[in-house]
């Protein structure tokens, strides 16, 4: 009977979780992905400059996402950054691919196997591709990015606006650092992983 119990919760739980993650792919209401959008020109390095925090990066900085394009849309994600809490470097690997019309900006991404979150690029800079504004399925995620570890103020507050007229509620955005002179210098944990 415990076996049997057991199973059953196992299951409930596998299923709940399937649903919970991959229920995840979505984005949020009267939000719309950019088009046209080139996978392969998001290739390389890109720094986090502010975010709305969440629990899977609280006390994070000096974020840098690297993408390494693939074939048919896919994707290998590698995340370095630096725990503040700990005083360490954080490194985590992932994969992704695109979420239907290649041209839009839609990109789905995982970091624990066959489990997928969206990715929602939702504003970009379709000339230079420097700079990037995303969001996953609620607009309790929002992401701001560039090539650079800082970013014009006026761009800055463009995205702010247009995330605000999307109805993004801005008031735990918080700013990335990403100043090499206040990580800690006095020990080998504090030395970043290698730069692509």
């Amino acid at each position: 009977m415990f076996k049997i119990l057991s199973g059953a919760i196992l299951t409930l739980l596998v299923v709940s979780l399937s649903y919970l993650m991959f229920g995840k792919l979505g984005i949020p209401d009267g939000v719309t992905a950019v088009t046209p959008f080139d996978l392969k020109r998001i290739q390389g390095d890109w720094y986090e400059i502010a975010r709305l925090d969440h629990g899977f990066e609280k006390g994070l900085s000096h974020v840098r996402n690297h993408y390494e394009i693939g074939t048919d849309g896919e994707f290998k994600l590698e995340n370095q950054a630096f725990d503040l809490r700990h005083g360490t470097w954080q490194n985590t690997t992932g994969k992704g691919a695109l979420i239907g019309d290649p041209a839009v900006g839609r990109l789905k991404i995982s970091y624990f196997g066959p489990f997928y979150g969206s990715f929602n690029i939702i504003a970009l800079d379709e000339k230079d591709y420097k700079w990037m504004m995303a969001t996953g399925p609620s607009t309790h995620y929002l992401w701001i990015l560039a090539r650079d570890k800082a970013l014009d103020d006026a761009v800055m507050q463009n995205l702010i606006r247009k995330a605000v007229g999307l109805g993004f509620k801005l008031e735990k955005l918080i700013y990335v650092d990403q100043k090499p002179e206040s990580l800690p210098t006095s020990d080998a944990s504090s030395k970043p992983l290698d730069q692509h």
